[in-house]
């Protein structure tokens, strides 16, 4: 009887010794979440609040300065001197300046051919113009077949150069300085670049070069980009809609109030002369477009963007390929405002106001905070509300700002405006790769100069090989993202 008592307590005595564990750990948790936990998430929740408020007031004014221009403003054309170029019987051709194509490219199987063509048609005199082919490729295979594309188009008259280096120091901004150096490049007056997957119109040269030729205070006109395989997924709608945005509202506002913004890259015209002022491609960070215009501008050079002149391009349809690009765009800013803070506030050639324009709306609000606080906010200050009711987010942080700053991002592209949902649940899975790019940029971690060519699928309006519609889009372990 002894035994079986002791048996029927011992139960009892380990129910209630895990109870009072519990108990105990639940008092501890207590006094930590309100000597620690709430006010560190009160604090917390101040910081995101008025990152948010700042880039609220940023895309409102934005939107605004867009808009009172689109209703009042002038066309690029108004604001600025535009004259066709116009034959002259003496002169001839000459009255044209001589301009340089830029095309770099590493391992371009599926492209190579659309970009190479599409240079070789624009319209320009066939002597006032020079193609030039970068190849960085590793593939000796691929390297062939742009050889023989080049060779195809100089035995039909084209003044075409295929140019390729022993090393890939600086990635794309050395090759591009390579490029520079030959003797035919120096003679050009202005430079052109196109990734390898962009396809100008035949009219390019002609809708952009006037502009440069007639008001010599222009250093950079840019144009926006057309994407061909928009409809791919819906990833690449997803993409549509936040670069439709960037160029529609983030460009066109920069060119409108201070004849400045962040080069693409691609699909721009430079002038010359303001490229070697400002000191030429530095291969220090991963934009080495951005840092070039910022040089530049800092320099007094004016840019123009032009909405309406649009070159066709391709947008990452693979997101391990989205991915590595939006670690490049997310950190090499942040490295560049690293870089360049002090220059920009010692610069004395440019307004008190274009430089505070460039540090605080151009590089520390959409560079750095914008990607900071959509993760911060919406993905860890709010939820952390739900486990921790003590602190409350004010209901115009979680609904009336997100709502409208959502809003003014989506007008841009209205035929997806239906997909604003889905649009603010793949930013926010984004989110966390360019807020950790963001600050291995800020601090110069060991990827912060980390380079992968973004991945192409060639012409979307194709229909794709036998080969290529086996071949799996990615391996199952690339579905799964530990972090």
């Amino acid at each position: 009887m002894e035994k079986l008592s002791t048996m029927g307590i011992l139960p009892e005595l380990l129910v209630g010794a895990q109870d009072d564990i519990a108990g105990k750990i639940m008092l501890i948790w207590g006094q930590v979440k309100v000597l620690l936990v709430v006010p560190f998430l009160r604090i917390f929740m101040y910081i995101n609040l008025v990152m948010s408020i700042m880039l609220f007031i940023e895309k409102v004014y934005m939107a605004m300065v867009v808009a009172i221009n689109k209703l009042f403003g002038k066309k690029p054309e108004q604001r600025y001197k535009w004259e066709p170029f116009e034959d002259d019987v003496e002169l001839g051709s000459s009255v044209y300046p001589l301009v340089l194509v830029q095309i770099p490219m590493f391992n371009e199987k599926e492209v190579y051919q659309l970009s190479i063509g599409a240079a070789c048609r624009l319209s320009w005199p066939s002597d006032r113009i020079v193609i030039q082919v970068l190849d960085d490729s590793t593939d000796s295979l691929i390297k062939g077949m742009v050889q023989k594309e080049c060779q195809s188009w100089e035995s039909k008259g084209v003044n075409i150069h295929y140019q390729v280096r022993d090393n890939r120091k600086g990635y794309k901004a050395g090759a591009l300085k390579e490029g520079l150096k030959h003797h035919y490049a120096k003679e050009c007056e202005y430079v052109v670049i196109f990734d390898a997957d962009f396809q100008p119109e035949p009219d390019f040269l002609t809708q952009t070069i006037p502009f440069l030729h007639h008001n010599p205070e222009l250093g950079l006109i840019q144009a926006r980009w057309k994407f061909v395989n928009s409809n791919d997924c819906l990833m690449t709608r997803m993409q549509e809609m936040s670069l439709d945005y960037h160029f529609k509202v983030e460009q066109e506002s920069g060119s409108i109030t201070y004849a400045f913004f962040g080069f693409n890259g691609t699909a721009g015209v430079w002038r010359m002369a303001a490229l070697d002022e400002a000191g030429g491609w530095k291969d220090r960070t991963t934009v080495e477009d951005m840092d070039l215009a910022v040089r530049a501008s800092l320099k007094g050079w004016k840019f123009l963007y032009i909405g309406s002149l649009m070159v066709k391009n391709e947008l990452p349809s693979v997101l391990k390929a989205y991915r590595y690009q939006q670690h490049r765009w997310s950190c090499g800013p942040a490295n560049l405002f690293r870089k360049m803070f002090f220059e920009i506030m010692r610069n004395k050639r440019v307004t008190l106001w274009k430089k505070l324009y460039v540090l605080y709306s151009f590089f520390f609000v959409r560079k750095i905070i914008a990607h900071i606080v959509t993760f911060t906010l919406y993905c860890v200050m709010i939820p952390a509300t739900v486990l921790i009711p003590e602190v409350m987010v004010p209901r115009w942080g979680t609904i009336y700002v997100p709502t409208i700053i959502t809003l003014l991002n989506g007008v841009g592209t209205p035929r997806s405006f239906y997909l604003v949902v889905f649009w603010v649940l793949f930013e926010n899975v984004m989110s966390l790769h360019r807020t950790k790019a963001t600050f291995i940029g800020l601090f110069e971690t060991r990827r912060v100069n980390e380079w992968v060519v973004t991945e192409k699928q060639g012409d979307a309006s194709k229909p794709k090989t036998t080969t290529q519609q086996s071949q799996p889009r990615f391996q199952i372990c690339e579905r799964y993202i530990l972090l």
